[in-house]
């Protein structure tokens, strides 16, 4: 769960990096890797979310 949580972390500095170069410099090219960002991020907090289920379980 500790490598997941901190390939979320990676992902969303590349996201918030990606993001910020859109909307200051008007990069469109950041602002695709920003939304293909946001799409990983949201399958990692998912696979986040069924991990820390099963940890609650134990």
């Amino acid at each position: 769960m500790k490598e997941l949580v901190e390939k979320i972390q990676a992902e969303f500095t590349a996201f918030t990096e990606d993001a910020t170069a859109q909307m200051e410099k008007g990069n469109k090219a950041a602002g695709t890797r920003a939304r293909k960002s946001s799409l990983e991020l949201e399958k990692m907090l998912k696979e986040f979310r069924k991990a820390s289920l099963e940890e609650s379980k134990k």
